[in-house]
């Protein structure tokens, strides 16, 4: 009986055991329904490369794809109390928690780290949207705080590339509190007068998006990164009316002016470092740089329009009434 025990039982259950997504060499976008070899989706950092779609990238992944070599350093963030209500809702707060760690690995939903860019110190905080769909409570507020401490005792530019569903609800007002806190500390950064830059991935949501997301000095966003305050569900039905296709995707916010640029993900280290390098060193005035390189444009950066010298409409695109 020990021998079927502990021997065959335990192969038995290897065999029917679902595999862990990691161990899948196929994945399956989901805007084309391509199926992507694993090694191929690594080598564009989860870009499909029939549709362009962006794909979900863990933090550690974007950490060595920002970094020069692949070399940063993470920082210990500060110890937070970890259920400071006691919530319990289906299970018990801590235990969600001690799931999330294990899934990920991670203490919580951000990690702060710093290193080079283009030989330039730097200090990026980024968001894991696997932990507890990156909602921001105490711990993440108490990790961006600290990313501006580091950012001021470096004289470094920060970077922050947040991915959240919002605040986290089982810390009550305690999680309200890291939108003041975090703004408060961003605006430190400004004031010290190092850059402060965004890159808003999907999604960008809630307290998140109302807080620091929107205040850095440039503000980019990953080509069809969903951002916003409520999800599209929410407004509609709050407004009883419905909303565009493209409602809240980072094109439909660049061309009502709330973004700076859309940035495909194999261009956005190369931008960013063509910005602190502009912030942080400035050029003679008159210089003219090129950000974006003109051979891979987002959908919304193609056939760029030509404003006319004369102020007659075109036969082809007549006056809107």
């Amino acid at each position: 009986m020990n021998w079927l025990t502990n021997y065959v039982r335990p192969k038995i259950l290897q065999l029917v055991r679902p595999r862990d997504e990691s161990e899948n060499l196929w994945v399956k976008c989901p805007q084309c329904g391509h199926m992507i070899f694993h090694k191929d989706l690594k080598r564009t950092f989860r870009v499909c490369s029939y549709c362009n779609h962006h794909l979900r990238l863990s933090a550690r992944m974007r950490l060595a794809m920002l970094f020069d070599d692949n070399g940063f350093t993470c920082i210990e963030l500060p110890q937070t109390d970890p259920d400071p209500l006691k919530f319990r809702d289906m299970k018990r707060y801590v235990d969600r928690l001690r799931e999330a760690q294990n899934q990920t690995g991670e203490h919580d939903a951000i990690i702060v780290a710093h290193g080079t860019m283009g030989g330039i110190p730097v200090v990026v905080a980024v968001f894991n949207v696997e932990f507890l769909r990156g909602s921001m409570g105490t711990a993440v507020g108490e990790g961006l705080v600290a990313a501006a401490e580091l950012a001021i005792l470096q004289e470094a530019p920060l970077v922050v590339v947040p991915a959240a569903s919002g605040l986290r609800m089982q810390e009550g007002v305690l999680s309200l509190m890291q939108m003041a806190r975090t703004t408060i500390a961003v605006d430190k950064v400004k004031e010290k007068g190092l850059p402060f830059l965004v890159v808003l991935t999907n999604p960008t949501l809630g307290g998140v998006a109302g807080s620091f997301a929107m205040l850095g000095d440039i503000v980019l966003a990953e080509p069809g990164a969903m951002i916003g305050f409520s999800g599209t569900r929410v407004v509609e039905q709050t407004m009883h009316e419905k909303v565009p296709e493209d409602f809240q995707r980072a094109e439909y916010l660049l061309s009502h002016g709330m973004l700076d640029m859309v940035v495909p993900r194999s261009q956005l280290r190369d931008v960013l470092l063509k910005l602190v390098k502009l912030l942080r060193y400035p050029l003679p005035p008159g210089e003219v740089i090129d950000l974006l390189s003109r051979t891979e444009l987002p959908p919304l950066f193609e056939n760029p329009p030509v404003p006319s010298s004369s102020p007659s409409v075109s036969p082809e695109q007549p006056e809107a009434v």
